[in-house]
């Protein structure tokens, strides 16, 4: 894949990361490669989002297909976000931070379409990975520009360095079914940074970082983003528990009417 890079993996990233959990690139791509991004996603969504699973694709308003809320697997339908995890920078910043080889583990979709778009509970992706170690990171394109109005994101820096993940319970936001029940130390709150940013920006978190998101309050805009996944590759999943997590998540939606 041709890189319309505008920012590479450097030592000082991986030294803000090991630091913060967290590394900024403001732009990683150019505008001409955030066109095709956008032009791809949008292909993908008219025509692979018709066969995907319905564990897959979930939506704010379930009777509303134009309200896409996420996607996941996107590189298991498609060519071109498959390249994008594999081929891509990206994947070379994720083995940056880790400092080891990783493995590509997903492609996914984040929308916070206009007026509706839900707040993300804080949480800690590693709660969802059932990985041991907890060696993991997300990467998080923004595909338009992105501001506290729509949903910027927000991490609590140096969080990642604790020994173990904090608790989780079941939340009611779709596609975050798990938000953290006890956010809001003092400590959490003195360590929050906020990061509005443009189009093209790229964030990469580690799996312990505490990170959330605020509501869409736009009426006209979208806050749309792809997410990355990597793993690295001395992590091993606990795939009976993974595979169980998942069954009774897909579950409890479908009886509640959300996928």
């Amino acid at each position: 894949m041709a890189e319309a890079l505008k920012s590479s993996p450097s030592k000082n990233a991986k030294d803000c990361f090991s630091q913060d959990g967290y590394l900024k690139i403001e732009p990683l791509f150019d505008a001409a490669k955030m066109v095709e991004i956008n032009a791809e996603l949008d292909r993908f969504i008219a025509k692979r989002v018709p066969d995907m699973d319905r564990g897959e694709v979930y939506y704010e308003d379930i009777n509303d297909r134009s309200s896409i809320k996420q996607m996941m697997n996107m590189h298991d339908h498609d060519g071109y976000f498959d390249d994008l995890l594999e081929n891509s920078v990206i994947r070379e910043m994720a083995e940056t931070a880790l400092g080891q080889e990783v493995k590509g583990v997903n492609v996914e979709y984040f929308n916070k379409p206009p007026g509706i778009g839900k707040a993300t509970p804080a949480h800690q992706d590693g709660y969802f990975f059932h990985i041991k170690p907890s060696l993991a990171v997300t990467g998080w394109l923004a595909l338009e520009d992105v501001d506290h109005e729509n949903g910027c994101l927000h991490y609590v820096r140096g969080s990642h360095k604790a020994v173990n993940l904090r608790p989780h319970s079941r939340s009611n936001v779709l596609g975050f079914s798990q938000g953290m029940t006890d956010f809001g130390t003092d400590h959490d709150k003195e360590n929050t940074v906020a990061f509005p940013c443009g189009a093209g920006t790229f964030l990469m978190h580690h799996c312990k970082t505490i990170h959330w998101a605020g509501k869409n309050r736009s009426t006209t805009r979208s806050r749309r983003a792809l997410g990355f996944i990597y793993f690295a590759k001395s992590a091993e999943v606990d795939k009976e528990a993974r595979a169980a997590y998942q069954a009774k998540l897909d579950q409890e939606l479908a009886s509640d009417n959300k996928i």
